[in-house]
């Protein structure tokens, strides 16, 4: 008669599966062999606690997106290692959720100190409730808007950010040591990244990105989202400052309209990743949006299937656009998939050739993660080509 896992076995397994997966370095590792996760997560099964997903934690009535969730664990792990927070850091961590991230922070910085912020009363409670019980009293729980971060505590050696951010505020620059780091999930184009930025004087140099995805911070309103037709199964993402004409956009959307297919030279395996075409394209082109196709969508054969139907770049002119496509060719048993452009509208060969020199690119050397380079935009224009936000400027170089 087999036995029923304790936590401490399911932790353990759930840590091995994460290192079968990707390189932890050792005392990250060691902080979630440690920190119970199950105990931040009351009500949910054991199994539940530890299982490589996500969970709600508070739901967003009315919006697709929860209010607060747990993260996922190889995630976690993952923002951890880019943090590189040491034993005696001061560590400020936007976005409270369960306060589990908080505990790991504990573990991590030993006798350094943890503050944690979160905008709403009842996830930072239920933070401060959950740090106590597992006896990590010493995190300091702050109910507030984490784009004013904590400057009571300041300055920090280590700043992560557990929730998705559109811009990086004033105030995170003023509160983080020269030579500290910052790791936020940064949204730009549509499209979300890890990234580790360490500051140089009045500059944040990136030292890694990695693709993932979170619920986005409150107080931020610089994405925009627009129905491209009446159903609203088709959606374009877009900056604000990226003039998108949507109204154009869905008169080219039209049901029946045929879309122009243009393939590229470029194969991709069933497991491998292709999201790099996404990022090389925001390096220099103002165009680039995120295309969301439902499922609704597709079953009426609204348009060609895009790469991943809810979230493909695409490029946005007037009332043309072209978006990424996968195309299964059985000739290449390797690499059976081949990379492609669908573009509607006036200029819709024009766009899917800018596409596919995208894709080309990105083909050329397909592991290269560019440099990011940040600057407050109060200095003033950046050199090369700049995604402009109201608070920073940013440069991706090659």
């Amino acid at each position: 008669m087999s036995q029923t896992p304790t936590a401490d076995q399911l932790r353990n397994r759930l840590v091995d599966e994460i290192l079968a997966e990707r390189r932890v370095p050792a005392d990250v590792e060691r902080a979630m062999r440690t920190v119970p996760r199950d105990a931040f997560l009351p009500g949910l099964e054991l199994e539940g606690a530890y299982t490589d997903q996500a969970v709600t934690i508070k739901d967003n009535p009315g919006k697709p997106l929860p209010l607060s969730c747990a993260s996922v664990p190889s995630v976690v792990a993952m923002m951890l290692e880019q943090l590189g927070a040491r034993a005696g850091d001061n560590v400020l961590e936007i976005g409270a959720g369960t306060g589990y991230n908080a505990a790991l922070l504990a573990e991590l910085v030993d006798h350094g100190k943890v503050t944690t912020v979160d905008i709403d009363s009842d996830v930072a409670l239920h933070a401060r409730t959950t740090l106590n019980a597992t006896g990590y009293e010493r995190v300091t729980v702050i109910e507030r808007n984490g784009l004013l971060g904590a400057p009571e505590n300041a300055p920090y050696d280590r700043i992560i950010a557990t929730v998705g951010v559109w811009d990086i505020p004033t105030t995170w620059w003023e509160q983080l040591k020269d030579g500290g780091r910052l790791v936020l999930p940064l949204r730009w184009r549509g499209q979300t990244r890890s990234v580790a930025l360490t500051r140089r004087g009045d500059e944040l140099i990136s030292e890694g990105m990695e693709l993932c995805g979170f619920v986005p911070i409150i107080g931020q309103t610089g994405e925009k989202t627009a129905a491209l037709n009446a159903d609203d199964s088709i959606r374009v993402h877009y900056d604000e400052d990226q003039a998108v004409d949507t109204e154009a956009l869905a008169a080219t959307l039209q049901p029946g309209k045929t879309a122009l297919e243009m393939p590229s030279t470029q194969r991709v395996g069933g497991e491998e990743p292709f999201d790099g075409v996404w990022l090389r394209a925001t390096a220099s082109d103002d165009r680039v949006c995120r295309l969301e196709v439902t499922a609704q969508a597709l079953e009426q054969e609204l348009v060609r299937r895009p790469a991943i139907p809810v979230r493909s770049p695409v490029l946005v002119d007037g009332d043309s656009l072209a978006y990424l496509t996968v195309t299964r060719e059985g000739a290449e048993a390797e690499r059976p998939f081949r990379l492609g452009a669908a573009a509607y509208g006036p200029r819709a060969e024009e766009l899917a050739q800018d596409l596919i020199a995208h894709i080309d690119a990105w083909g050329s050397d397909r592991l290269t993660v560019p440099r990011m380079t940040v600057t407050p935009t109060a200095d003033g224009a950046a050199a090369g080509h700049v995604i402009s936000k109201p608070e920073s400027h940013i440069t991706l170089t090659y």
